[in-house]
């Protein structure tokens, strides 16, 4: 019997968050929210949210990271007799009809072990996060592409990702040591490696907001994201990892490493916050090198 329950991880979520877990409630057969130590203000907010909707609610005392912050929810759906599990963020909101659609795409074939919407972001000039394997890495699917009713993609962004239980139970769950970025991406190189298929339904809107600043440099049509200090560590060291792993097909190493270039070489020279920045990629990229993992000490 199909029994999806969404996982909503938040972390000082906003107003927002109750119209996303009435939406979820009203798409998913049970919501599930994971509060990621945000603290008593934001967390009196959420727990006020899910007792508004009916959610039920995983208090961390502690930020554990997304990764751990899913797994803690995808248990309980296991508890809960989940067949699939719909994680999101707290700060996205899906279309009408996304979960059916999502579902619709999984059945057809066993070996789907997740579906994705097109997910976009609402901002002008937003990114279309859809990301298809080329030959040296995973890009961003094209206009023509996305006209399609589905694609196999590289990986699918875990915000508004539904994935089959069973598929969890042989890929295994998020990676905790990542604790933050690129960690959809690693499960998404897992479940392909494993003979799994992950699919993209451009139908099935979902609108996402990163968070992030972002900069518009000329004669490039994609704006660059800019992330905060702390982030800058977590995307050095991960990267690095995911090189080191036997993840990635060679060539899309040999493009991520000249990615990480690039990206040291803007956050360290054309943002604000350059001394901070510096210390941060410096730190992530010693850490990354050495194998250590885990949350960034203090």
């Amino acid at each position: 019997m199909t029994k999806i329950v969404a996982v909503v991880v938040t972390y000082r979520a906003g107003e927002g968050l109750r119209g996303l877990l009435t939406e979820l409630n009203r798409q998913c057969d049970l919501v599930i929210v994971v509060d990621n130590g945000s603290g008593t203000d934001a967390l009196t907010m959420v727990r006020f949210a899910c007792e508004g909707t009916g959610s039920r609610l995983i208090a961390l005392e502690e930020n554990l990271g997304i990764a751990a912050a899913q797994n803690r929810g995808i248990a309980m759906a296991r508890q809960l007799g989940a067949s699939h599990v719909l994680l999101s963020d707290h700060d996205s909101l899906p279309d009408d009809g996304m979960v059916a659609k999502l579902l619709a795409a999984i059945e057809q074939d066993p070996r789907i072990a997740a579906a994705g919407p097109l997910a976009a972001e609402d901002r002008e000039g937003g990114d279309q996060l859809v990301y298809m394997a080329r030959t040296w890495s995973p890009k961003r699917a094209t206009a023509e592409e996305l006209s399609r009713p589905q694609l196999d993609v590289a990986f699918l962004i875990a915000s508004g990702c539904l994935i089959t239980i069973s598929a969890l139970d042989e890929i295994g769950g998020m990676n905790e040591p990542m604790f933050i970025d690129h960690v959809d991406l690693e499960w998404g190189l897992r479940a392909r490696r494993a003979g799994y298929r992950l699919v993209a339904v451009p139908s099935a809107h979902l609108h996402h907001s990163l968070g992030d600043e972002v900069v518009q440099l000329p004669r490039r049509a994609q704006p660059i994201h800019v992330h905060a200090p702390f982030r800058n560590y977590y995307l050095a060291r991960n990267t690095i990892y995911l090189i080191k792993t036997n993840l990635m097909p060679w060539r899309w190493r040999v493009r991520y490493c000249y990615w990480l270039a690039k990206y040291v070489a803007f956050n360290s020279l054309l943002v604000d916050r350059l001394p901070e920045r510096r210390r941060m990629l410096w730190r992530g990229i010693r850490d990354g090198i050495r194998g250590r993992m885990g949350r960034l000490a203090d």
